[in-house]
């Protein structure tokens, strides 16, 4: 008799059946469409906010070149820009933002203009007029970008 009773014991097994397994995947399943179009905002944002920067960066780096050359903008170029400031990346690669060369920064005596452009296409640009008037914008170059349309930021 106790060998019956342990065979029993055997056969009787608990575990998910096979409705309670479905359940949990679709829960998984609509919690990862929630979270993937969330997720690839950010990083659309984030490589949005690191082409800022690298604006921001060309700026003070062109602001450095006019004080070192009695005021002038004229020798702004992005090559000149990284060399001021190795940060400057000049070219796209490494899925960095980056200061087109050539074309990306310019100058005159009083005046430059620097565009970063991020990994997504979106361009942002720094001016400065000869009135010392600063100018900022950003270029949508399609969907899912921190930079919705033509605008100031």
């Amino acid at each position: 008799m106790a060998t019956r009773a342990h065979r029993s014991s055997l056969g009787s097994e608990d575990g998910f059946t096979l409705i309670e397994l479905l359940v949990v995947i679709l829960i998984i399943g609509i919690l990862a469409a929630i979270a993937i179009p969330s997720f690839l905002n950010q990083k659309s944002k984030a490589s949005d906010a690191a082409a800022k920067e690298l604006a921001h960066s060309a700026q003070v780096a062109a602001e450095t070149i006019a004080t070192d050359n009695g005021g002038s903008y004229t020798l702004v170029t992005p090559t000149l820009l990284n060399t001021y400031e190795t940060t400057i990346q000049l070219n796209s690669g490494n899925n960095n933002a980056f200061i087109a060369n050539p074309g990306g920064a310019s100058g005159t005596a009083t005046s430059y203009t620097v565009t970063a452009t991020s990994t997504n296409g979106d361009t942002y640009t720094i001016q400065r007029a000869a009135n010392g008037t600063i100018t900022r914008t950003c270029l949508n170059s399609g969907s899912n970008t921190g930079c919705p349309s033509t605008h100031s930021w």
